[in-house]
């Protein structure tokens, strides 16, 4: 897809994040939340996120087409090096390569701020996520079954690694 921007996330891009994310809330295993985050939740969630952590998205022509983040992957401070990887496309926007590119952004994000890893936390269900992580050198670390309940079934979660200090 041409001309498409990607930018740290401003406070003002709050809304479509939702938008984009409650989508999947709402119609998807790609995340285990199963009730849409409110905009006093988005705002939090945002403010959460530092330099250290950034949010960034995916815009053309002032529309926001996807979003990705970087967040803390546990609160102890030995963890301090590794995140935990976001990556949201806009549904009718799904395909055209904005996904690829926000990962890509992620992951040189992440390198420059000196993280030493990251992990994807992915629905084994979802092999179109899986697929792109592995493309960009995630390797499977764990498979765990059964630990979501979501529509009526039990899922299994897949972690996903990517260790930084092997990328040239």
């Amino acid at each position: 897809m041409e001309n498409i921007n990607i930018r740290l996330a401003l406070r003002d891009d709050l809304a479509a994040i939702n938008v984009i994310y409650n989508h999947y809330v709402l119609n998807s295993t790609c995340t285990y939340q199963t009730e849409p985050t409110t905009d006093a939740e988005r705002h939090a969630w945002f403010d959460a996120h530092d330099s250290k952590h950034p949010v960034a998205v995916a815009e053309r022509s002032g529309e926001i087409l996807g979003w990705s983040s970087l967040s803390k992957f546990h609160p102890r401070s030995a963890y301090s090096n590794t995140v935990e990887n976001s990556v949201y496309v806009r549904q009718d926007v799904l395909g055209c390569g904005i996904g690829k590119a926000l990962l890509a952004d992620s992951i040189d994000r992440a390198k420059s701020i000196g993280h030493r890893t990251i992990i994807a936390l992915i629905s084994a269900d979802q092999t179109a996520s899986v697929k792109l992580h592995e493309k960009f050198g995630f390797v499977h670390a764990a498979h765990l079954r059964e630990v979501g309940y979501k529509f009526d079934r039990w899922l299994d979660v897949v972690f996903m690694q990517l260790m930084l200090k092997d990328c040239r």
